[in-house]
């Protein structure tokens, strides 16, 4: 068989840009055809053959680790190696002391099969030993490899200075928190974490896996990986964390978790290279200038982002809902929740947000004191949503009661909406859709329940509803439709026809009663019913037709009250 079509070893690279972005490893280089035209065979240590390679080291001497500083791949013919076993031994702890990466020994001229010795010498030091059977000229692999590993090297500082100018780029524009962490998911490939000093996810940008996957166990797990003072794979998982900081006060941490395929027992520190540093050492600077550009705290930041995942059902499962929510640290062990909007002027209160005094803050602050754990945060502008996590036997109206009083004391014409309880935190868009559709139901000035200080869906009666679906042509086509030629007359002739047809209706088809309201005789009432029904041609003793006027009525003063 023609040596170009050999099948791959099986320590190749998966592809032409398998090597892009990360050292040159043993592996690679025997895969390169200089090397692989030796037919190099690994005897020893082919679990560790994605060492990597600093450099390339011709070498005959008994003592080669003099010469050494680690991350050499050794070439030999094998022509000085000693003879005892001893010295062989020695040898090799030498070149295994110094981290080499690898000892080739080309078995053409000194020896056609590797010294027992030897053998057993790497395999005890975990050194790989790899044999070539054919001749090779050990200074053209030299030039091959270094070359590589130059070109590698100028390409690492090219995209090192991209990562740079990227996160430049970002500060300068003033991005947020959010976008800063969306930034290096992006950049480095890997699930970016940032937490809060007592290990609460705030931000979860993930890659390559879920939001479940990333957050399951936050807390705990966050725990386990000790902090650092600069950026560092810690812990169990072998995330790589650094520390978000400013003038030696910690405000968080920023954690990349390595690819969820990775097994952290084989070695997670490999995880990641050193542009995965590069990445995570700007990420916390640009959080740092984050946080002191926009001065609302990480914490409403990450309740308003997870307050609009879950109200915009952004999320791929109930168990990915359940866990952003917890890796906050509230509850979502079975119980129920709620959605509250509260609808206030953007000028009523004074205060702004950022300066921790606003309406979001201080409502936050009024659920903390009364024990409510609860997602608050801005869904737009002059509306807060409120998700509240109650205890299976906490009752929700005193709550929202109290909610109510802080909006009024925040805005006397504050319009609070709830929605109907879930018991699953992923069915929490369903309340957010029906309090949303309270508070579109609710007129301006829409006088409030007499036993409570809120609205919700049992309020919403045929008023309401035509007020909510006012934009809606065909609501407006029926009024028309229905009221029209009424209207019309009564502007052309000055009369006021649609008024008595509103008494007529509103006495529920009783002349008399209808003649009392409206200050009217009965023959001048007659008279007036007359001219409507020849006018929209319809009759009047009709129970059908008078349900549609009386509705057409009504949409017509929900339309004029706009």
């Amino acid at each position: 068989m023609c040596e170009n079509h050999r099948p791959a070893p099986p320590w190749a690279p998966d592809g032409p840009d398998a090597l892009a972005g990360r050292p040159l490893t043993v592996a690679d280089v025997l895969a390169l055809p200089v090397l692989a035209a030796g037919r190099p065979r690994v005897v020893t240590g082919e679990g560790r053959l994605g060492r990597p390679v600093r450099w390339v080291h011709i070498t005959e001497l008994t003592d080669p680790a003099t010469f050494l500083k680690g991350g050499e791949l050794v070439l030999t013919t094998g022509m000085p190696l000693p003879e005892d076993a001893a010295s062989v031994r020695r040898y090799v702890d030498e070149l295994a002391d110094i981290g080499a990466a690898a000892l080739v020994i080309e078995l053409v001229r000194r020896y056609h099969r590797p010294p027992d010795a030897l053998v057993h010498a790497c395999r005890t030091r975990g050194l790989p030993l790899v044999t070539l059977a054919e001749d090779v000229n050990f200074l053209e692999v030299t030039q091959v490899v270094h070359a590589r590993i130059l070109g590698d090297q100028a390409d690492a500082m090219r995209r090192t200075q991209r990562i740079h100018e990227a996160f430049t780029a970002l500060t300068l524009r003033g991005a947020g928190t959010q976008d800063v962490v969306r930034a290096a998911a992006e950049m480095s490939g890997h699930t970016v974490v940032l937490e809060n000093l007592v290990h609460q996810a705030l931000i979860c940008e993930p890659s390559g896996g879920t939001v479940e996957e990333a957050l399951t166990g936050w807390e705990q797990r966050s725990r386990a990986t000790p902090p650092g003072d600069h950026p560092e794979v810690r812990g169990p998982e072998g995330w790589l964390v650094a520390p978000v900081a400013y003038q030696g006060e910690r405000w968080g941490r920023v954690a990349m978790l390595p690819a969820p395929s990775g097994d952290p027992a084989s070695g997670a520190a490999t995880a990641f290279g050193p542009e995965d540093v590069t990445v995570l050492e700007r990420t916390a600077m640009a959080l740092t200038i984050a946080r002191l550009i926009h001065h609302l705290p990480w914490e409403r930041t990450a309740h308003r982002n997870a307050l609009r995942y879950l109200a915009e059902q952004r999320h791929r499962s109930p168990e990915d809902a359940r866990a952003r929510f917890a890796a906050l640290g509230l509850p979502t062990d079975p119980g129920r929740f709620l959605a509250v909007l509260m609808d206030l002027r953007p000028d009523a209160d004074g205060s702004p947000e950022e300066d921790g005094a606003g309406p979001e803050t201080r409502v936050a602050q009024e659920l903390r004191t009364a024990g409510i754990p609860a997602l608050v945060g801005a869904l737009a502008p002059g509306r807060l949503g409120l998700l509240l996590a109650l205890r299976p036997s906490q009752p929700w109206r005193p709550a929202v009661e109290r909610l109510s009083r802080l909006a009024f004391g925040l805005d006397p014409e504050a319009v609070v909406s709830v929605g109907s309880e879930v018991t699953d935190l992923s069915d929490a868009a369903r309340s957010f859709r029906e309090a949303a559709r309270v508070a579109e139901a609710t007129l301006p000035g829409q006088p409030l329940p007499a036993d409570r200080s809120f609205h919700e869906l049992s309020d919403i009666g045929l008023r309401r509803l035509l007020y909510a679906l006012r934009e809606d042509t065909r609501i407006q086509s029926f009024a028309e439709r229905q009221l029209g030629r009424l209207i019309d007359h009564d502007t052309r002739h000055r009369t006021d026809l649609l008024t008595t047809l509103r008494h007529y209706l509103d006495a529920a088809g009783n002349k008399t009663a209808a003649a009392r309201r409206g200050g009217l005789s009965r023959e001048t009432l007659y008279q007036r019913l007359r001219a409507v029904e020849r006018l929209l041609d319809c009759d009047l003793e009709s129970a059908e037709q008078r349900i549609e006027l009386q509705v057409a009525l009504a949409a017509l003063d929900v339309l004029r009250a706009r």
